[in-house]
């Protein structure tokens, strides 16, 4: 099992309007293609406008799998043209579970 975390950094003072947006428009999209919402957050210190979401996957395959699907859906791609206009910068990371923890989300 892995999850990727992505971070978006929004424009100063624009992570409001982000998350508004998202969950107007794109949190249904997401939850029903990409499945594990394993997270949702935004940060209050350190790095600020920044919003992470990560999301469950059993292995790379389904995440690609499950990508694909979105970036295929129309919804999603009207959400898009939305919301990248709110962003200045998009990171994405691989975690995998130390050999000691059991990610307890379900299938």
């Amino acid at each position: 099992m892995l999850v990727e975390m992505r971070t978006y950094t929004t424009h100063p003072g624009k992570w409001r309007d982000y998350l508004a947006l998202y969950e107007a428009d794109g949190l249904q999209i997401q939850k029903r293609i990409l499945g594990r919402m394993v997270g949702y957050y935004r940060t209050e210190t350190g790095a600020l406008n920044q919003v992470i979401h990560m999301w469950g996957y059993r292995d790379m395959n389904e995440r690609e799998e499950r990508r694909t699907v979105l970036m295929d859906d129309p919804d999603w791609k009207s959400y898009v043209v939305k919301m990248l206009p709110l962003l200045r910068s998009q990171e994405s990371k691989i975690l995998v579970p130390a050999a000691f923890f059991s990610p307890q989300w379900q299938e």
